[in-house]
């Protein structure tokens, strides 16, 4: 069995790609890097302000409970307030998540300006250029960051070579199926 050959795509594809994606990407990110940001300072203030109400909460003027319920509140206090900043914790950061992942999917759907596309087609090499092709779908809309994203993460994970070894395979097949037909069938 022979080594089959195939063009490995250079460094300088893998550092185009992630220059172009990290350059359209820039404002999502750093929005929503600000965004988290004041998400963490805005409810850390919240987060004191909510503790220092329950600590300030006094149960000694209940009277109609009895001392030994108002004593049980007075120590179980603290682990209420504490189960409740948990929870709002939770919950902050899961709407947070989503409004980032929101913001990150929006970014996902850009269009690859002009220049951009320019700088792909022109300094791409062949291997990198069939796994750009490849990601690209549907090709009836334009080029989106999503989908050099995902060329970006294919190429890493050795996509070219896999597309190369599909076409050397389909070219193989095509051309048993033509040298088997038989002269009536063609």
């Amino acid at each position: 069995m022979t080594q089959e050959s195939f063009q490995t795509p250079s460094r300088q594809d893998f550092a185009l790609l992630r220059k172009l994606t990290l350059t359209l990407t820039a404002t999502s990110k750093i929005l929503s890097a600000a965004l988290v940001v004041l998400a963490a300072l805005t409810w850390y203030d919240l987060l004191n302000r909510l503790l220092a109400f329950g600590n300030g909460i006094d149960y000694a003027g209940n009277h109609i409970m009895g001392a030994e319920a108002t004593a049980l509140l007075q120590r179980y206090n603290p682990y209420f307030w504490g189960a409740l900043v948990i929870l709002c914790t939770l919950i902050v950061a899961w709407v947070v998540y989503l409004v980032v992942r929101t913001i990150l999917a929006r970014a996902r759907l850009k269009q690859v300006d002009e220049a951009s596309f320019e700088q792909l087609s022109n300094h791409l090499s062949a291997p990198a250029l069939d796994v750009v092709l490849w990601a690209w779908q549907p090709r009836d809309e334009p080029l989106r960051v999503g989908d050099l994203q995902l060329a970006r993460q294919e190429l890493a994970s050795g996509r070219s070579r896999r597309l190369q070894q599909a076409a050397r395979q389909l070219a193989a097949l095509e051309n048993a199926r033509a040298q088997k037909r038989t002269p009536d069938q063609a």
